[in-house]
């Protein structure tokens, strides 16, 4: 068998033989860092207008609203791919969610995926509904996040370019990965798993700025969740639709660089090497450099919005092929405008959630200073490399004063990472967003850092439910 047929059993072979206990402390402690991310963006993310419709769609298909697993932030109860389809859109609502770093310079650091909004739904839904340990929960939580970026970084980089979006490709087999590790397939369901993900991979950037952008992670969570069941049930899928001539690769990116995957699963784990950036802000990855840089700027030199003349703000190409909002009226759009974040920090020093609204965005002094913000092509960015964000500030102050930097990474990437604190304080300003009361807050932060202590997945997830009459006014405060 060539090394090409091979691949599809290669993953599903780490899929299902990888021992809990033979991942690495660190990469277990990272990903809780990113788990628990992910759950406080799903408290958030069901105050957005996409949660209240996706709460909506799930009244209408008769389902009983009181059992399988918890739809977060919510008091509703569903079979688990739908709870994955909704928790997966929440995660992703304000794009405020983790993000996969490239290895190669050719690899465009958009090209690959925000890891957890895929994977946590599925594997957190099968694992409550089995009521499985917290270390069952975050081993395939972990293989799933591995199987993800991985593939992420193998395609040919034309599978972004011409428009796939990789977090809803990838996160479709991720998810499956995950999936088919909590419900015990073996090597050859798991392969079949794997293409039957594949096979419902899809999502494309056209859609950033609108609600079907956070759509596609839910999407693939729930195609992983349902890939998986239908194979334990006795459904049949190509044992190697990831590889073969007509399959994934081939066909979503016109090939793949087996050098990138093959041997490479956990060796090094993606969360130790390149890393996993963890956002402070609730907008596209492609944004933090500029806003790291320029938040420095501001209170290095005390700029005052009154003193600003004209902004401009260079990147590599591709950034600006991602950053397509360049007049946003709506908080989505603003998280895909380079415009909007660099205007906000000028005018207000921050930029979180409650920054990120319709109201804010259409702001009188907020349109103005967006009319200042010059976004283009910098050469020195372009150089660079496209595994990196590149970003370059020179600001043009009323008094003839020129301010500049320059950034490629932002906080929260493994180069300027949060601390454990900074991590905690972000979940517990998501939680309190989503209207989480303040005892369960604390106790959700100290579960999941000591997660494989955890007996029952159960506990955690009662802990994210919120009743009608303990909700808060979330988007509204």
């Amino acid at each position: 068998m060539t090394k090409d047929l091979a691949l599809t059993a290669e993953i599903a072979r780490f899929v299902t033989r990888t021992a809990a206990a033979r991942i690495p402390k660190n990469v277990m402690h990272h990903g809780k860092r990113s788990l628990l991310d992910g759950l406080g963006l799903a408290l958030a993310g069901n105050k957005a207008e996409s949660g209240h419709v996706v709460r909506d769609y799930l009244k209408t298909l008769g389902l009983p609203l009181d059992r399988g697993a918890t739809v977060i932030g919510t008091g509703m109860k569903v079979p688990p791919r739908f709870a994955a389809f909704a928790n997966g859109v929440a995660i992703h609502a304000d794009d405020y969610d983790d993000t996969q770093l490239a290895v190669a310079s050719d690899r465009v650091y958009g090209l690959l995926t925000h890891p957890t909004a895929p994977a946590l739904p599925a594997v957190l839904a099968l694992a409550e509904q089995d009521n499985r340990s917290g270390l069952d929960l975050l081993a395939a939580y972990q293989i799933a996040v591995e199987v993800e970026t991985k593939l992420a970084e193998a395609i040919n980089p034309r599978h972004y370019s011409d428009g796939f979006h990789s977090t809803a490709t990838f996160g479709a087999i991720g998810a499956a990965a995950g999936a088919a590790r909590l419900l015990g397939l073996d090597d050859a369901q798991t392969a079949q798993a794997l293409s039957l993900g594949a096979t419902q991979a899809a999502g494309l950037r056209e859609n950033f700025g609108t609600m079907t952008k956070p759509f596609h992670p839910g999407r693939s969570a729930e195609s992983g969740v349902l890939a998986a069941e239908l194979i334990r049930l006795g459904w049949s899928a190509a044992p190697n639709a990831i590889e073969a001539k007509r399959g994934f690769f081939n066909a979503a990116g016109g090939g793949y660089d087996a050098s990138a995957i093959h041997g490479k699963l956990g060796k090094p784990w993606t969360f130790a090497m390149p890393g996993v950036s963890i956002k402070p802000h609730p907008s596209g990855s492609l944004t933090h450099p500029g806003m790291a840089e320029m938040l420095a700027l501001i209170q290095a030199h005390d700029i005052r919005p009154a003193q600003v003349r004209k902004v401009r703000v260079g990147t590599n190409r591709h950034m600006p092929n991602t950053l397509i909002h360049r007049n946003p009226k709506t908080e989505l759009q603003a998280k895909f405008s380079m415009e909007f974040c660099m205007a906000i920090l000028l005018l207000e020093r921050k930029a979180g959630l409650a920054q990120f609204t319709d109201a804010v965005v259409n702001r009188a002094d907020v349109q103005r200073m967006m009319k200042k913000i010059d976004f283009g092509v910098h050469p020195e960015a372009e150089a660079a490399g496209y595994e990196k964000m590149t970003t370059i500030i020179d600001i043009e102050l009323s008094d003839g004063r020129r301010v500049s930097g320059r950034a490629d990474f932002g906080k929260g990437s493994p180069a300027n990472p949060m601390s454990d604190k900074e991590v905690a304080d972000k979940f517990r300003e998501c939680a309190d967003w989503g209207g989480l009361p303040a005892k369960n807050i604390e106790k959700v932060i100290d579960m999941v850092f000591s997660l494989e202590q955890l007996k029952r997945s159960r506990d955690l997830t009662r802990l994210l439910v919120i009743t009608p009459a303990a909700k808060r006014s979330g988007r509204s405060k």
